[in-house]
């Protein structure tokens, strides 16, 4: 019995070291398919950006004139004016310190200051510590914010979390109802009220329905209209202080869902939703749309927030955890396996 029961444990270990391995090799493929998705998805950028950057740096002698094009190189790729300036200054303290002279030398510089920017506000997704863990998702209309909420729920409920949503957004039309499709489609719960009803009553049902359903995710729709500037807000802090009183704690998180095809209005967009609502991070979305990728420097140097998600396609998993190191190395074309 001793020797059946040692190998029947032996047997059970082996079983799951090998589930462990099995599961281990199924996320290094859709990490490596999801970076193979991001360097394609930031083709347009690189081609606007990059290319021009390793013009400016080839055979040429570093000088004011270089820094000058390069500071432009930046500004219209969308890196914003203040960051463009910041980036090009610290090149200039790094050339005197380093004593650089062949402007090749200055590409490696550039890109370790970029993953250095990056990293300044970097953060991931905060880790559930209560039931239920809300998200509130903020952003202008068609910036992506239903398709962000489907991927994130998707994304929870493979993880076996219970995930509710609540559709927040009561203005829009259509807009209960395409997040409705989304619950469905992906098999999970729907809080939801008529066309125009109050969104603050939608979020307080939300929120004891998680309670009571013993809901390990909420994820909450919200309108966004920024025309009326003042109504946003006012209905956006309305919205916010109803959960967190319902809740007893702060929101775990409170994203602005921004569309990377709209370069430096991102960041208009971000202090305006910023003023309403206390946000902790960025979804950025459409990033495989654009050749002004360089608006996620932008935001995170000029925010002080951290773009923790970004999107680059349709399919569920096209939604990923931002990463500086993964993003300058799709971007810049160096391998894989240096990233």
């Amino acid at each position: 019995m001793f020797w059946k029961k040692m190998f029947g444990e032996g047997k059970k270990q082996e079983q799951e070291k090998q589930a462990q391995k099995q599961e281990q090799q199924h996320v290094q493929e859709k990490e490596r398919g999801f970076f193979q998705k991001l360097v394609s998805g930031l083709e347009k950028t690189k081609q606007g950006f990059v290319d021009k950057v390793e013009q400016i740096m080839t055979g040429r002698k570093v000088d004011e004139e270089l820094f000058e094009e390069l500071e432009e190189a930046l500004i219209q790729a969308d890196c914003g004016v203040d960051t463009s300036l910041f980036l090009v200054d610290r090149l200039r303290e790094r050339v005197k310190e380093e004593k650089i002279t062949e402007s090749e030398q200055l590409r490696s510089v550039l890109v370790e200051e970029i993953v250095l920017l990056l990293q300044k506000n970097a953060a991931t997704l905060k880790t559930p510590e209560d039931r239920p863990y809300v998200l509130m998702v903020v952003g202008v209309n068609g910036a992506g914010k239903t398709t962000t909420i489907g991927k994130l729920a998707y994304r929870f409920k493979e993880e076996n979390a219970k995930v509710l949503l609540a559709a927040g957004d009561t203005f829009r039309a259509g807009a209960i109802d395409q997040l409705e499709v989304w619950a469905n489609r992906i098999g999970v719960e729907l809080i939801k009220h008529q066309e125009g009803s109050d969104p603050a009553a939608v979020a307080y049902d939300a929120i004891n329905a998680a309670k009571a359903r013993k809901i390990d995710v909420l994820i909450l729709d919200t309108a966004g209209r920024l025309q009326t500037k003042v109504n946003l807000m006012s209905e956006l802090s309305k919205v916010h202080r109803v959960v967190k009183r319902e809740l007893g704690r702060d929101l775990d998180e409170i994203l602005l869902v921004v569309d990377a095809t709209t370069g430096q209005n991102a960041l208009s967009q971000a202090r305006t939703f910023q003023e309403a609502v206390p946000l902790t991070g960025i979804a950025l979305t459409k990033l495989d749309g654009t050749a002004k990728g360089g608006i996620v420097l932008a935001l995170a140097n000029e925010l002080n927030l951290a773009v923790k998600l970004v999107g680059v396609g349709e399919q569920y998993e096209d939604l990923q955890d931002f990463d500086a190191n993964t993003f300058t190395t799709a971007l810049f074309g160096a391998s894989r396996e240096n990233a």
